[in-house]
């Protein structure tokens, strides 16, 4: 199923993935919508069942109410898709700042979706450190990856404007972890625990799709895309594609793309 969207732009920056600029936030939403169709049909196609991994926000929580109805609703075979969050905040699933709560409230109980296949960090647990131990099971668990890095079909992120993307904030230590799934992860600029999949577990997936709005992302996305190599205080550098195993794309308005490139010169 294709929609027809209005006219967008697309640059490639490399290993930093393919740049796709769209008019404002409803279009992004439009056109993640139509992404996230096409990576679960692409993947039942192949394997049988699609893997996504979601993100927070205000665009992903747009992009879910266009899910929600159709065509996606009665499109996506949602029987066949296991929905999984890239982070989450240390909050109850029915409090507005779960990433897991609001999407559920806003998509995922509107269309027929297994329960048993929607799969919320555990944020009841008795630890930050005890939920990710637990999401790290499961994760390999339905995705079949006892021992190597489990592969995702599809993980959503976000952007902050600090450049931080999913709970992996600058100078914070869950950058440094190479062999896990998911961690806890202590933000001090937030005095917050936060849970977080992992710089290699997001660089395993299949396709990896940034959404990134608004002109207070501008400065931020010109560093992350066209400024030097800076992981550690730039975390959104630390995803990058790689031929034949991982894409990276951004979808982006036009706004947060202000400065990049020809575009806002």
């Amino acid at each position: 199923m294709t929609v027809q969207h209005d006219q967008e732009k697309t640059l490639d920056f490399g290993e930093r993935g393919t740049v796709t600029i769209v008019a404002d936030g409803s279009a992004l939403a439009r056109a993640a919508a139509e992404r996230v169709a096409r990576a679960i049909d692409a993947a039942v196609a192949a394997r049988g069942r699609a893997t996504v991994a979601l993100s927070g926000g205000s665009t992903p929580k747009q992009m879910g109410s266009v899910l929600a109805r159709d065509p996606y609703r009665a499109h996506i075979p949602w029987e066949k898709v296991d929905i999984f969050w890239g982070d989450e905040r240390w909050v109850p699933l029915a409090s507005a700042e779960s990433n897991a709560g609001e999407a559920k409230r806003g998509c995922l109980d509107l269309v027929s979706i297994p329960s048993a296949n929607v799969h919320p960090w555990n944020t009841s647990a008795r630890s930050a450190e005890e939920a990710a131990a637990a999401y790290e099971a499961e994760i390999r668990e339905v995705l079949g990856a006892p021992a190597a890095m489990p592969r995702f079909d599809l993980i959503l992120l976000g952007m902050g404007d600090d450049g931080h993307t999913a709970s992996l904030f600058p100078h914070t230590a869950a950058l440094a972890v190479r062999d896990r799934v998911a961690v806890a992860n202590f933000v001090p600029k937030l005095d917050a625990e936060r849970l977080t999949l992992t710089e290699p577990a997001i660089n395993a997936a299949r396709e990896i799709l940034f959404l990134v709005g608004g002109p207070g992302k501008a400065a931020t996305l010109e560093k992350v895309l066209e400024g030097p190599e800076e992981p550690v205080a730039l975390p959104a550098q630390a995803i990058h594609a790689t031929p034949g195993e991982t894409s990276v794309a951004w979808l982006v308005d036009e706004d947060a793309a202000a400065r990049l490139g020809s575009v806002g010169r």
